[in-house]
Formats: C-alpha cells, sequence, structure tokens
C-alpha cells in the first residue's frame, strides 16, 4: 500500500516536468541540427536545410547553432550560406561566427568538452513569400577537414517582443 502512494506523487511530478518542457518552446518556426562523424566538416559535405514557410507576417530570429569540441583549433567559424528562396531566387552570403573570445575562452555553453553556440545571424527577419526555403551551408575555413565541429544547425523562432 505504501509504494502505491509514493508512486503517484512521483507520476504527477513526472508529468509536470514533460508539460513544462514542452510548452517551453511555443515559438519555434523550426530547429534541425546536422552532426558529422568524429566532430569532423570535409570541405566538400554541405549541409542542407529545407524548411516550408506560410507565415509571411510574423517577424522571427533566425539562429545559426553551432556544437564544436574544446579541440577545435580556432575562435572563429567562416560559412559560406546559400539561401533559395520559393520563387528560385538565390543569395549567397559569408558568415564569420566567432566561438571564443581573444583569449581563448569558449563562448558556448556547456561543461564538457562540446560547447553550443546560438548566434543571431537575423532579428526581426520576416519571409517575403509562402513556400520551401532552402538554406545550404558550407565551411569555410580553408582545411579539407575542419576538426573540432560536430554540428551545424539552424533555430528559427518567432519574435514576440
Amino acid at each position: 500500500m505504501k509504494i502505491f502512494f509514493s508512486i503517484k506523487p512521483f507520476l504527477l511530478i513526472s508529468f509536470l516536468i514533460i508539460l513544462f518542457l514542452s510548452s517551453c518552446d511555443l515559438n519555434r518556426v523550426f530547429d534541425e541540427n546536422c552532426s558529422f562523424k568524429n566532430a569532423n566538416w570535409d570541405r566538400n559535405k554541405i549541409v542542407s536545410f529545407k524548411i516550408e514557410i506560410s507565415d509571411t507576417i510574423s517577424q522571427n530570429r533566425f539562429f545559426i547553432n553551432i556544437r564544436n569540441t574544446t579541440d577545435y583549433k580556432y575562435n572563429n567559424l567562416y560559412l559560406f550560406i546559400t539561401t533559395q528562396l520559393p520563387d528560385g531566387n538565390i543569395s549567397k552570403d559569408t558568415i564569420e561566427c566567432i566561438l571564443a573570445d581573444i583569449n581563448g575562452k569558449w563562448l558556448g555553453n556547456g561543461l564538457s568538452k562540446l560547447k553550443e553556440n546560438n548566434i543571431l545571424l537575423k532579428n526581426n527577419l520576416v519571409f517575403p513569400e509562402k513556400g520551401s526555403y532552402i538554406f545550404e551551408f558550407e565551411q569555410a575555413m580553408r582545411v579539407e577537414i575542419l576538426q573540432g565541429i560536430a554540428d551545424i544547425g539552424i533555430r528559427i523562432e518567432k519574435n514576440n517582443q
């Protein structure tokens, strides 16, 4: 009988935690990452994300998600980003992502050898048209195999300011 009563509070607390965690991310429009085997990003590996957009009114925040190991040799990461709009127009850009300060202290979150950065690329982004957007990422660090980058990704969230 005593075991029955101790299970009820545990189930209730578990349910509340799950409910809280699932409701925390209501602003998410898109959040996806691509992992690299052994944290090695080959220069020829282009990472592509296809996003279906139906809202052309709301303002969004566009983040680049980067997970790097503390073995990463550089304090920054240069990326080539190609964006294809639903109408077929294409834009290309080069982005520098700062991962460590000038003293070599990692800027990302994480207590272990893995650091996570969510770098704001664009604030108040309004998508100009409905449809499929394709974002492609290439590492632009002038090395064939970039060691120490574990994941690259995109997060788009509603900007409810």
